[in-house]
């Protein structure tokens, strides 16, 4: 099979090579995929270059992200998921082997039913985006009826969170950082859209006015967030800024305004709470409540300038690679 991997980190044009291998074998309780496009997220590049974690085998085929056709079934696993149409979740958690080739295998619970009408590449959008962003709304409760305050709404999870938020009945304030960015998440649903580059976003939010916070940047938004949310409210991160151990927590306003800190980190959800995930994400699909923004779309040979475009930040919406 045609695939792209690393074998020591490094930068993206340095260590990415794309060439033939094997086909990955087929166990107890997998299925194989032959996939079509492959989604490139953030954690993905922070794992190759070696910004988060040092190499954890010989060779890496990168990206948990990805959608395409079981092909093959290992023994255990029902002989109806042959055919089947799917998209991938925490495929290289914790394995070799991720989506950014021809074929992936995958325990047959990571491989999610892809509802008819939804393209592989929407598919491929979903993995890592869509579960980071329905823990971070829904993990503490429903939110029919609340304000919620959705960081970079026009990225990947924050794209997908004012859909799913929207989906879930809530009010949805999104900040960007340009116009193209606010146009991105009117589209997506938000109803008021702020520039934090040159407007107050805490001002015209409005003090105390946000039940939920899904925030990507925890260390710079603190102060923000605590001066919009209400008594109880919720800060829902996944990512901060400044090194690993910023920012510094003002205990005592927290603990007087009884904010609760959650911190999402999708590889490791509950299994109630993966369920959950899973079944929402799909009736918001088949509901036409959920669908993926594409950003730019790359072809296996050129899956370093995907990495790169994911680090510049230049995309809006998802970076796809086509593997078939």
């Amino acid at each position: 099979m045609r695939a792209a991997w690393y074998e020591r980190n490094g930068p993206a044009r340095e260590v990415l090579q794309v060439g033939d291998m094997d086909v990955p074998p087929l166990g107890p309780g997998e299925v194989r995929i032959r996939l079509s496009w492959s989604g490139v997220n953030p954690s993905d590049v922070k794992g190759r270059s070696g910004a988060t974690r040092p190499m954890s085998f010989p060779r890496v085929i990168p990206h948990s992200d990805g959608a395409g056709v079981i092909e093959e079934i290992g023994p255990g696993v029902p002989s109806s998921r042959t055919g089947e149409r799917v998209w991938t979740c925490s495929a290289q958690w914790q394995r070799p082997f991720g989506t950014c080739a021809q074929y992936v295998v995958l325990p047959s619970p990571q491989a999610v039913r892809l509802p008819d009408g939804i393209s592989f590449e929407q598919g491929a959008c979903l993995g890592i985006p869509a579960l980071t962003a329905h823990r971070a709304l829904f993990a503490d409760g429903p939110i029919q009826g609340q304000t919620v305050l959705v960081h970079g709404g026009a990225g990947a999870v924050g794209g997908t969170a004012v859909q799913l938020a929207k989906w879930g009945g809530a009010r949805v304030i999104s900040t960007v950082s340009s116009a193209e960015k606010a146009e991105a998440a009117r589209k997506a649903g938000a109803d008021q859209v702020v520039n934090y580059r040159d407007e107050d976003v805490a001002a015209l939010a409005g003090p105390q006015s946000v039940d939920r916070v899904v925030d990507v940047g925890f260390g710079a938004n603190l102060q923000t967030n605590l001066a919009v949310l209400k008594p109880n409210g919720v800060i829902a991160t996944y990512a901060s800024d400044g090194g690993s151990r910023s920012p510094e927590l003002p205990f005592q306003l927290l603990l007087r305004s009884a904010v609760t800190v959650r911190w999402v980190y999708m590889y490791i959800l509950p299994e109630a709470a993966l369920h959950q995930c899973l079944r929402d994400v799909t009736a918001a699909l088949e509901a036409s409540a959920l669908r993926p923004r594409i950003g730019l779309r790359f072809p296996l040979s050129e899956a370093a300038d995907a990495h790169e475009a994911q680090e510049s930040g230049r995309a809006i919406g998802n970076i796809l690679v086509n593997v078939e």
